[in-house]
């Protein structure tokens, strides 16, 4: 019952915790704008040219289907800094000189993480509800086949998701960039395979078999496609779909999940370091908080102690006042920690990214290459606007010399020179091929990813709001061929809809709201 009570308040504590600052707002608002896309038929769920008709039940299945296949990637992305989050402010230290046991911390962090998830699901239930006014095609509101999918396909799926962020940010070579990208990988297997196998987390292959034989019981002619995303201005015709017929193995299934989720929330304790500095550099573990013995080499405190094992500590001389040409100084210095914070391996698949780009054709090197070239940097492009806030040197890099007219534009144009590098292949073969349309996309793209990094970074603080956001809109734009989210141009029928030029129109929105986040954190630093 003490056990309870203590997990009960430490999930209270860390969810008020999100819940007070401005990225749980930037949370709520994707989830807003996921229900706006919907509604707005930008995301559609069609059986081959059939879709169902929006009554509850089906509006239900389209926004469950949402929540699964789009919060599953962007979800992990947002709540994967708990742990980061009690490391960076020191509450980690705190609990670490507590009694507190390590699967007790996960499985609290699991359950703030779905509580955060849940949230959005709420979000999109609300507009769900909304949805079936605005579309009118049935007035009638059935409660139990609207919300059924949120319940039982929905937040299953969400705890998993929260387990998972929780064990890839404890679990050793899974914290960093490596994990968000291994993460990537096993999300768009799992959606890939769903359909064919058991494993299906997501509960596309349960929706799909229920709609599917409502659709072939309508139309014999359906060839069992489905298809969630983009559709395009296509002519279907509708069935009457009235939701998934739950029994009690369908409902065990879902349920089967949760389990799922408990357990790999309870297998990250295992790697859980319980904020050890010595086991997180991968070093001997240095003595338990709250007591035991030092670790061998480690003097023990006293009198002394502490001049013996601190070194005199030299200053770097100020040099004479910045010249008007400091901007330079910035820029390079900016281009350094982008590069450098890279591991040498990622710089070798970077470099042949560049290679192969020259190489290639211009029109299958701008659908293939520059694609994957421009999420390989996702990582160094995340840091930007919340870095100084990270590494807590916000207060000494804020006091320098024109921070907002010389520290922010070399920041913002030193991710837009990476993103002209990453591609360069590309664009210089659509150059000597004359595309005048296509290099002009590409610059637009160039320009528009440092914009959006520069801005989430400066409001949220954290890398994971750019991680989350820029995810989606490459996996659904450039990857999934959808025209109005296809940033880059890298399909023609983008650049001939214009597409990038809506994104090069937001750059300068995109500056403003970075340049009045940083403004605002300045007098808060």
């Amino acid at each position: 019952m003490k056990t309870a009570r203590i997990l009960l308040r430490m999930v209270r504590a860390d969810f008020l915790e999100r819940v007070r600052r401005h990225a749980f707002l930037v949370t709520l608002a994707l989830a807003a704008w996921l229900g706006y896309s919907v509604n707005a038929g930008q995301f559609m769920l069609r059986l081959d040219h059939y879709r169902g008709e929006y009554n509850s039940a089906w509006i239900g299945g389209l926004m469950a289907t949402v929540v699964t296949t789009m919060l599953s990637l962007a979800g992990f992305y947002v709540v994967r800094n708990s742990v980061e989050r009690d490391r960076i402010t020191g509450v980690g230290q705190i609990l670490a000189a507590t009694p507190m046991r390590r699967p007790l911390y996960t499985l609290a962090k699991m359950l703030s993480n779905f509580l955060t998830l849940a949230s959005m699901v709420a979000v999109l239930a609300l507009a769900a509800l909304a949805m079936q006014g605005i579309r009118g095609e049935s007035a009638h509101v059935d409660w139990w086949p609207l919300l059924n999918p949120f319940l039982l396909i929905a937040l299953p799926a969400m705890a998993v998701t929260a387990a998972l962020a929780v064990f890839f940010e404890c679990a050793p070579g899974l914290s960093g960039s490596a994990g968000n990208a291994i993460y990537a990988g096993l999300w768009a297997t799992s959606i890939s395979v769903a359909l064919f196998t058991g494993w299906d987390m997501q509960g596309i292959r349960l929706l799909y078999s229920s709609m599917g034989a409502a659709c072939r019981a309508a139309y014999p002619s359906y060839q069992g496609g489905f298809l969630i995303g983009y559709s395009g201005a296509v002519p279907v015709q509708t069935f009457v779909w009235e939701g998934v017929r739950w029994t009690g193995a369908l409902m065990l299934e879902r349920l089967m999940w949760v389990g799922v989720a408990l357990g790999v929330a309870l297998l990250a304790a295992v790697f859980f370091d319980r904020f050890d500095p010595a086991a997180r550099r991968g070093g001997r573990r240095g003595p338990a908080a709250g007591g035991g013995e030092p670790a061998e080499g480690v003097p023990e405190a006293g009198p002394g102690a502490l001049m013996d094992v601190v070194a005199p500590a030299r200053l770097t001389p100020l040099g004479p006042a910045p010249s008007r040409g400091r901007l330079f100084a910035l820029l390079r210095a900016e281009l350094t920690l982008l590069y450098r914070s890279q591991p040498k391996w990622w710089r070798l698949v970077a470099l042949g990214l560049l290679v192969a780009g020259f190489a290639m054709p211009p029109d299958i090197s701008r659908r293939s290459i520059l694609v994957a070239a421009w999420i390989w940097p996702l990582a160094a492009w995340s840091s930007m606007g919340a870095r100084e806030v990270r590494h807590g040197v916000s207060g000494m890099i804020f006091s320098g010399p024109h921070p907002l007219l010389r520290q922010l534009p070399a920041t913002w144009l030193a991710g837009f020179l990476l993103a002209l590098a990453a591609g360069a292949g590309v664009g210089v073969r659509l150059a000597m091929a004359g595309d005048a349309a296509g290099v002009g996309a590409f610059l637009a793209g160039a320009a528009f990813v440092p914009s959006l990094a520069l801005a989430l970074g400066a409001w949220s603080n954290t890398p994971r709001a750019f991680e989350a956001v820029y995810t989606l809109l490459w996996y659904f734009g450039p990857l999934n061929q959808v025209p109005p989210l296809d940033y880059m141009g890298a399909w023609k029928e983008s650049v001939a809809l214009g597409a990038p030029w809506f994104y090069l129109a937001a750059v300068p929105v995109l500056v403003a709201l970075a340049t009045a986040g940083r403004s605002r954190r300045m007098r808060t630093a």
